[in-house]
């Protein structure tokens, strides 16, 4: 179940299009972090939370450390404990991502996952558990799936009506689109917010999304200049999933850059 919703939050960032703005100007900064309550129905799950983390460069490039968790409460851990961890990077640009890296723990299940993003070459590797799959041809811009969602609130998406962007889980490389359905007031435990409400097209998503025709998202963001997801709803074939912001702290000043060289990894 958490890691239904971790896909949720992931998927739901498969939308976007023009430039971002300078660095100076991005609507976050390193220090910003969003908390959120999973739910199943009625019944909590868990805690999953978004962070930017302390800017680093990866093989000498300057980089945005992206960051999302996800963990099962007490409850579920009896049944199907989860303690997931996704670390993303891109170029302080935001123009495109440079690593992705998935550590899961979900019951039974275990996995390592690296992606690298070899722009020299426009190929995307995908590594897990140390088994390595063939490379995959990159798009232009193409972003991780979780850094896709940080482009995203880069957009003036007021503007817009359909927005679309390369991502790449290093298995494949899609064109991702959403539409941006209506501004909507949306009540959550960390308070009321004037939103926007988009809907991803779950067309090139498999898994449960696949199984289902009448499977949907809907992701409500701040219709402000941050663009802070604040409500994340899923409806499938299994039940509907939502994650709801219960904690929001924006950005700190930025700290002194470290290294990350492809071998420390």
């Amino acid at each position: 179940m958490i890691k239904l919703l971790t896909s949720f939050l992931f998927i739901g960032m498969l939308l976007l299009s023009p430039l971002p703005a300078p660095a100076s100007d991005l609507p976050f900064q390193p220090g910003e972090k969003l908390t959120f309550l999973l739910r199943w129905g009625v019944i909590p799950a868990g805690e999953a939370v978004l962070m930017v983390a302390p800017p680093e460069e990866i093989n000498g490039e300057p980089a945005f450390h992206f960051v999302m968790t996800a963990e099962s409460n007490s409850v579920l851990d009896l049944f199907y404990k989860v303690r997931d961890r996704i670390d993303a990077y891109t170029d302080r640009g935001m123009t495109r991502s440079l690593l992705y890296k998935n550590k899961q723990r979900e019951g039974g299940t275990r996995r390592n996952i690296f992606v690298d993003f070899d722009w020299a070459n426009n190929q995307v590797h995908y590594t897990n558990n140390q088994k390595k799959n063939p490379p995959v041809s990159l798009l232009p811009g193409a972003f991780d799936p979780l850094s896709v969602f940080y482009y995203l609130r880069c957009l003036d998406l007021e503007s817009a009506s359909v927005v679309e962007r390369p991502v790449s889980d290093g298995k494949k490389c899609v064109i991702g689109r959403g539409n941006i359905v209506k501004r909507e007031t949306v009540t959550v435990p960390a308070g009321t917010y004037d939103t926007l409400l988009i809907e991803p097209d779950l067309k090139d998503v498999g898994g449960v999304f696949e199984k289902d025709r009448d499977a949907k998202i809907h992701i409500w963001v701040t219709a402000d200049e941050h663009h802070i997801p604040v409500k994340i709803k899923s409806k499938v074939a299994v039940g509907s999933f939502v994650g709801e912001l219960t904690k929001a702290r924006l950005s700190l000043p930025d700290p002194v850059p470290t290294q990350v060289n492809k071998d420390e990894r």
